[in-house]
């Protein structure tokens, strides 16, 4: 890789001078994300990076940029090039017409010409037009409409990636992990749309930078506030309501934001006087200053909780915790620093509150990370990305004690598991030629599961039912106990066949050392995670693609179809009928095995004009083997759907009303029912399970619509407000979350035949009207 740089740079070698800066928003002073910085004259350019910084290394002379994204005006400058030049732009935000056929005039286009592919950019603007659940717009719930995204089905947050797990998607909220995306078991999100900057998903030619997951990363960034003037938002809706406050500390120089939500149906509940109360809520608060043109600071914080209460003696709760502290610093003209220090906390509790059969149970994961992030500008056909990362994460299975001297129950602790995470990283993106564009480099994985710690020996950690210990072994604090070291190779390629239509192809290596403790489809917030370990290896993805990006009529519409091949070396699954819940000897019911997917994803999007919008179809097949499952036969992973086809849209009728509307349709995912029934002995019957996931469920498809009314007395008022209405699954689909099966009822509950078992559905949702008043100041 290094001899590709320096040869390009070699060929490049005489008297240049950079010039660089931040790309902004001129109303806010929002530093914008990936603005296109074009040199008209040698057609030639770059993107402003997540941080909003650009950094061109040009020839004496004298240039035309032109800066361009959408939803901006495109902004054109003159410049005479004699030395280092420091260049920040403003974009005003660009106002169309209604009545206007929007053509685009940005100098580069980036789904055909950007080298990146399997990566979902979200306008969040989009996002908050689309019908929603209750009337909460949510960026997860449009996630789940992407190709080669898939849905458990309703009312959950959680999706599944390219065949990968939940877990194995990598969540980001201004670079801290969260471990839980949910509120109320996945009808909410714990993204707040109203203070969202910029959000991406990865699925495949995932840079060098990231890592730890296998599937994909969801990177989200929150609004810095705005720098010039006090403003705010705020809506009421049908189970919550939110209030957003931004503005500047010092005009231009610092600023703050502060957000927070919270559902109120326990309120209504109580007053009711029902005594069974659920509520969530959270907090977005970021701050951040600019000494100077190469120094800025930013300091973000994200808490979120769900509380339920029922009847006064039982009750949980969950929630996420992150905090991050970042330096952007530039070194001089080419070198552009992130240094962020990271912390994260996931926990959950329950308690039941009696005399005698009292009891608390704590569980959580601690994570705190060290992150330097740097890029060099090389020349105009070379950018550098390298750092250093380092982890330290500390594992609390789960502590049970009693909540009352009476208690029946003692205080016992499952031992905590602790991991140090190291990960060295470095990667280029080469303009071979007008053509031929190639992104490469490494990541080296350092993995380290450390004391202090016990390790339990068996005489076979395979047989779950006879456990056998043989032999303990002690680790101290920070002891070594396994070490694990990965190098994941990154690469891709585009080629440009003619300006409007370009073949891009990809391949990366993942590796994964957390794992989730669970064996079912949906994750909930009682799962717990696990290092790897003695016994649980790291789990290894290796995934190729292939894809055709065309666009038509002058960039307005967006084509792409891509094909990938997904191959996971020691996927983590469980023994059949694994004890998962405060189980000291865990090792013996893991299993490790290999799953592989393949898939096809096609996707049309509109950007610009009243009717913006897109429609995607993935076509998919994830199976599984692993030894001591499923008789040790491949099977298709529970989430596993065949055929997945979404539409979405929104209209702008007029100044007043817009439109969207969403729907989707997925053949039915794999479940495990029993197959039958079989006597053991005289006392009981037993279930028979023929096979894992060797169900469907009945195929799913949902339709929802909104309505957006925006009074015309806003337009010349400060304070703006506008009524959002929704419908969600209009035509009232009983779509199947879930089946379990039941000895033989009848109409009131009363077992009418004890050898006979039936079949049962679970829906959740009918038709559900929902209104949200929004104000904006």
């Amino acid at each position: 890789m290094l001899s590709l740089v320096w040869l390009s740079h070699y060929s490049l070698a005489q008297q240049k001078y950079t010039i660089n800066g931040y790309t902004k928003d001129a109303e806010s002073g929002e530093e914008l994300i990936g603005v296109t910085v074009y040199v008209n004259e040698l057609k030639v350019g770059t993107a402003t990076n997540v941080y909003g910084f650009y950094a061109l290394s040009l020839p004496p002379g004298d240039y035309t940029l032109i800066f361009s994204s959408v939803g901006y005006q495109t902004v054109t400058r003159q410049i005479s090039l004699t030395k280092n030049e420091t260049y920040n732009v403003e974009l005003p935000v660009e106002v169309t017409s209604l009545d206007e056929i929007v053509i685009s005039d940005d100098p580069i286009d980036a789904n055909v010409t950007d080298i990146s592919m399997s990566r979902n950019e979200l306008d969040i603007k989009q996002v908050k037009k689309l019908p929603a659940l209750f009337g909460e717009p949510d960026i997860i719930k449009t996630i789940q409409m992407m190709p080669g995204v898939i849905t458990a089905g309703e009312g959950t947050s959680s999706f599944f990636v390219r065949g990968g797990s939940a877990d194995q998607n990598l969540i980001l909220i201004d670079e801290a992990p969260v471990y839980d995306p949910s509120h109320l078991f996945g009808l909410f999100s714990v993204f707040n749309a109203d203070v969202i900057k910029d959000s991406e998903l990865y699925k495949g030619g995932i840079p060098a930078r990231y890592g730890g997951r296998l599937s994909s990363i969801l990177e989200v960034r929150t609004k810095d506030g705005n720098n010039k003037k006090l403003g705010g938002a705020a809506g009421i809706g049908t189970l919550a309501s939110r209030f957003m406050l931004e503005g500047p500390i010092r005009k231009e120089k610092s600023s703050f934001i502060i957000s927070g939500r919270r559902s109120y149906a326990d309120l209504f509940l109580k007053a009711a006087g029902e005594e069974n109360l659920v509520h969530f809520y959270d907090v977005n608060a970021k701050v951040n200053w600019k000494h100077n043109n190469n120094n800025r600071f930013f300091a973000a914080l994200y808490l979120g909780r769900d509380v339920f209460n029922f009847d006064d003696t039982f009750g949980f709760d969950w929630g996420n915790t992150t905090g991050t502290f970042r330096w952007n610093h530039l070194f001089n003209d080419r070198l552009f620093s992130n240094t962020s220090l990271i912390v994260s906390n996931f926990d959950y509790a329950l308690e039941f509150d009696d005399a005698v059969q009292g009891f608390s149970w704590t569980s959580n994961l601690q994570e705190f990370s060290f992150k330097e992030d740097l890029n060099y500008y090389l020349n105009t056909r070379n950018e550098l990305q390298f750092g250093y990362h380092l982890t330290y994460r500390r594992f609390s299975p789960g502590k049970i004690s009693p909540t009352s001297d009476a208690s029946i129950f003692d205080t016992q602790e499952i031992q905590n598991d602790y991991a140090l995470d190291h990960s060295i990283y470095i990667g280029n993106e080469q303009r071979l030629t007008d053509r031929l564009t190639l992104s490469y480099g490494a990541r080296l994985s350092i993995f380290q599961n450390v004391g202090k710690s016990d390790v339990y020996l068996y005489e076979d950690p395979q047989d779950n039912i006879d456990i056998v210990r043989t032999d303990t072994l002690h680790y101290d604090h920070l002891e070594t106990i396994k070490t694990y070291v990965n190098i994941e190779p990154r690469f891709a390629a585009r080629f440009m066949i003619n300006p409007q239509s370009s073949l891009k192809v990809s391949y990366n290596r993942m590796v994964q050392n957390t794992h989730l403790i669970s064996s079912g489809t949906v994750p909930i917030p009682f799962n717990t995670w696990s290092p790897s370990n003695y016994y649980l290896k790291p789990q290894l993805a290796d995934q190729v693609a292939i894809g055709y990006f065309r666009n038509f009529k002058d960039n307005t519409l967006e084509f792409s179809v891509e094909s990938y091949y997904k191959d996971i070396d020691n996927v983590t699954d469980f023994a059949d009928n694994a004890q998962l819940f405060f189980n000291r000897d865990l090792p013996t019911e893991y299993r490790q095995g290999d799953s592989w997917s393949y898939g096809l994803e096609l996707m049309l999007q509109k950007k610009e004009g009243r009717f913006t919008g897109f429609a995607s179809y993935t076509w998919s097949k994830t199976e599984r083997k692993i030894d001591g499952v499923n008789l040790s036969k491949p099977f298709l992973a529970n989430y596993d759907r065949r055929h997945v086809f979404n539409i979405v849209g929104t209209y702008d009728l007029n100044e007043k009303w817009s439109f969207g509307g969403s729907f989707t349709y997925s053949t039915g995912r794999p479940i495990t029912v029993p197959a039958g029934r079989y006597k053991y002995g005289d006392v009981y019957q037993v279930d028979y399970i023929s096979e894992r996931n060797g169900y469907l469920l009945p195929d799913f498809h949902r339709l929802d619509l909104s309505a957006t009314l925006t009074p015309r007395k806003n337009k010349d008022r400060k304070w703006k407000s506008s009524w959002v209405f929704s419908l969600y699954n209009a035509y009232s689909r009983k779509n199947a979350f879930t089946i379990y099966t039941r000895l033989q009822q009848d109409d009131e509950g009363n077992i009418t035949n004890g050898n006979v078992k039936e079949a049962r559905m679970i829906s959740l949702f009918p038709v559900l009207p929902s209104v949200t008043y929004n104000i904006q100041f």
